[in-house]
Parts: C-alpha cells; structure tokens; sequence
C-alpha cells in the first residue's frame, strides 16, 4: 500500500519581507501622486528659496537660510507624516483598500509599519534635498544637525499619528480638506515662517505646545548652536505618545 504525505501549503512570508515588499509598493504610489510630490518636496525647496533671497523676515541671523532651513525641515516633516499620510491613507480607507489588506498575510501591524517606513524613506530624501539646497544658499552645515535629525524622527511618530487620526475617523474628502486646513495653520504657528520668539505671547505659547512649535525649537536650537529648551523635547515626547494612541483608539479600517 502506498503512503501518500499531506501537502502542507505554504506559510506567508516573514513579517520583514512582507513589509519591505509593502513599503516598495507604498514608494512606488507614492511618487506616483503628482500632488503628493508637490506638497512633498517642490513647495518646502520654494520657500526655502523664495524667502532666502526675498528680505522680508525679521531674522537674527547672517543668512537668512540659516533662521529657514531648520523651519523648513520641521515644515517637511509635518508634510509628509500628517498631512500626506492623512489624505493617501483617508482615500485608501475609503476606496476599501485598508479593508482588504487588512486580511491578507500582511496585517494590520505591518501595513502601519510599512506606512511609517515610507514616510521615513520619504523624510530622508527630503532632507536631503533640503540641505543640498540649502548648502547651495550659504548654510553651513554644523555638528547639531545629529541633534535636529533625532527630533525630526520622534516628531515624525506624533504627527504620524495625527495623520492616522484624521484618516481613520473622518470621511476622504473632509480628511482632505481638515489635513491641509491645519497645515496651513501649523505653517504659520510652527515658528516656520515667523520666529516664534517674534509672535504674541498668548499665541508662542500655543505653538510651543503644538509638535511643529517644539520640533521648530528642536531644529532651531540644534542647527544654529543655540539650547535647545528641555520643554520641547517634552513636547515632542507627549505628541510621540499621544498621536498614535488617539489614532488606535478612534481608527475605523472601513
């Protein structure tokens, strides 16, 4: 008599391949996304050079690419991880997207992970481009730029989650048009444009509290050999926590 074996199907791949394989695809539609692109990359280069070559801002410094490339990253940043996050992920969530990859072998754990891999791939080139730029501007690059970097990474999680946030609990289109409402807000609060020290006080308190505040004190203080207050990596910490904790709790995957 012949023993014929069971076949065993085949499991799913490991968790890091199942993830390098998402994050391709993410970088792949990504960069597909013609606005995406210019919210990304095109629009924080313009006012990077727009307003170092235009003297209109109450700047301290020499150069003024020296007060606008550290407000420019954390400007990049608050791009990318909210405001690109909210709208590509919103509109996934409304397609069914999320539900169907929701229940594949990928997982909902790293689906996220893939997504903050990519906004991470994304920063570095940004910042990359940024600084090529602004070398091109008379920036110097200094040995606080380490420091400025690791700010970015913990900002990137907090505004991460607030991407997530509005995504998962509000409609595609109004996820739309509330994730460019505030990062027009942020870009005037974040000490981006205008120096924080430069605002009225009711209103640089406000956006000290705010991740783009911190993270622009964060970027500030590291690249141009000032302290960096403890209170805005406080901040950056509360935001890490808080951001992906409200999204877990209100996301809805349909």
């Amino acid at each position: 008599m012949t023993v014929v074996a069971p076949r065993i199907a085949p499991g799913s791949a490991p968790a890091v391949r199942r993830i390098l394989a998402q994050l391709r695809m993410e970088l792949v539609l990504t960069l597909r996304r013609g606005e995406s692109v210019l919210l990304t990359f095109l629009i924080p280069v313009l006012i990077l050079v727009f307003f170092s070559l235009v003297d209109v801002l109450p700047t301290d410094t020499a150069e003024p690419v020296d007060f606008l490339l550290p407000g420019v990253l954390a400007l990049s940043v608050m791009s990318t991880a909210m405001t690109g996050l909210a709208i590509a992920t919103g509109f996934e969530r409304s397609t069914g997207v999320l539900k169907r990859l929701a229940v594949t072998p990928l997982g909902r754990r790293d689906l996220i992970a893939a997504k903050l891999a990519t906004v991470l791939a994304v920063e570095a080139i940004q910042v990359a481009v940024l600084l090529v730029v602004g070398a091109a501007l008379g920036w110097t690059p200094t040995a606080g730029l380490a420091l400025a970097l690791l700010g970015m990474a913990l900002a990137t999680v907090g505004f991460a989650g607030i991407g997530m946030l509005m995504a998962g609990s509000l409609p595609a289109l109004t996820t739309l048009a509330v994730a460019n409402a505030v990062y027009l807000v942020l870009l005037f609060l974040g000490g981006i444009v205008v120096p924080l020290d430069d605002m009225p006080a009711v209103l640089r308190v406000v956006a000290r509290m705010l991740p783009v505040g911190a993270l622009s004190d964060v970027t500030h203080g590291a690249m141009t050999g000032a302290a960096v207050p403890g209170a805005a990596w406080v901040v950056l910490a509360l935001w890490a926590v808080a951001g992906p904790a409200l999204a877990a709790w209100r996301f809805r995957w349909e």
